[in-house]
């Protein structure tokens, strides 16, 4: 019998659409989320639905010519909140969802954008508003969007080297006004740590496996835990708090859940230790990452080196009948998330208990 404290996570709305569909993202301060996909023509829409009574009911539909592939709000404050948007033609775009209009749009990818990430929009002293981008074409952009047209960085290989689909991007470690971290991940499971305040790449590993995601459990704050998830059910959490010269960062791997890929790994915003995986056969699973009794111990060689920690599942459940390829959990109500699938359903997952945790 399962313990009277652990999580439940409960399937609140299930609601059909006609189409693909390939993100989802709450609009900040709202009741409202955007779904993001492709027609069967091959035209990409935002739609915008509102939870009432039980229900979700679709309020607003942007249709443009070329499929949207990802969003996030993270670049606009929660007063704008505007969405940037990836396409399947390498353009980024940032929308204003009030007038259904676009604010910006560039085009400096070759190839379909994967993966986008933004912050610096609703925090306070932790850097400017940035964009990142990863594309099939092998880079990764980042873009201020108060600066039209031309990238403020840009990642790629050098002449001559073969050029790796990039499949996850994300921030961190993004303090203070200075420093900030973009980690990008690659079909071939290389991972690799870019320091946008040095221009220089610091950390880089292969983790035998395309990486689908990557994600820190906060942006800002000096980085402590990295999770990033692969094909074949695997997924790595790094403690990025000590990097040794010759190890690099500590990580815990797990293996266990014979579920194909993981396609996202999701932080809760009020617990960073607390992180759910989505997963090929439908299923998404509740992680507890439990700290060591010391984070980091002196080797031979005088270097601090980190201490992995041990993962502990608080709870599964198969929601859906196909790969769940996105979550976002709600910033302001615990355990709230929305979840899109392959399946061409959008889901409102519900988890309790997380308090207790």
């Amino acid at each position: 019998m399962e313990n009277q404290d652990t999580p439940q996570i409960i399937t609140h709305i299930e609601h059909n659409l006609n189409h693909s569909l390939f993100d989802c993202k709450w609009i900040p301060c709202s009741a409202k989320f955007v779904v993001i996909g492709s027609l069967p023509k091959g035209s990409g829409t935002i739609e915008i639905f509102e939870i009432t009574s039980g229900e979700v009911r679709k309020i607003r539909e942007i249709e443009r010519p070329n499929s949207f592939k990802c969003g996030t709000f993270g670049a606009s404050s929660d007063v704008e909140r505007r969405l940037a948007t990836g396409d399947f033609k390498g353009t980024l775009e940032i929308w204003d969802l009030e007038k259904s209009t676009q604010v910006y749009i560039t085009k400096e990818h070759t190839d379909i954008i994967n993966s986008i990430d933004a912050m610096g929009g609703s925090t306070v002293n932790c850097g400017a508003p940035e964009i990142v981008t990863g594309s099939r074409d092998g880079t990764v952009k980042v873009w201020d969007p108060r600066q039209r047209g031309k990238p403020v960085a840009n990642m790629q290989p050098v002449q001559g080297e073969s050029k790796r689909d990039c499949w996850a991007v994300a921030f961190g470690n993004s303090f203070n006004d200075a420093e900030r971290i973009v980690v990008a991940g690659y079909d071939n499971g290389d991972l690799k740590m870019f320091d946008l305040r040095t221009m220089s790449l610091r950390w880089e590993c292969n983790l035998k496996n395309g990486v689908c995601c990557a994600e820190f459990d906060r942006k800002d704050i000096p980085m402590n835990k990295l999770v990033a998830t692969t094909l074949e059910g695997k997924f790595h959490v790094f403690d990025v708090r000590t990097q040794n010269p010759a190890k690099g960062f500590a990580q815990v791997m797990d293996n266990t859940t014979k579920s194909g890929t993981i396609w996202v790994a999701r932080h809760l915003p009020q617990n960073r230790d607390i992180f759910i995986t989505c997963a090929g056969n439908g299923q998404v699973s509740l992680w507890k990452y439990e700290y060591p009794e010391q984070r980091y111990r002196t080797d031979d060689k005088g270097a601090a080196c980190g201490v992995p920690g041990k993962l502990r599942r608080l709870q599964r459940m198969v929601v859906s009948t196909q790969p769940i390829n996105a979550l976002e959990w709600n910033r302001d109500h615990q355990g709230l998330a929305v979840a899109t699938a392959y399946d061409q359903y959008v889901r409102v997952l519900v988890t309790t208990k997380l308090n207790l945790q």
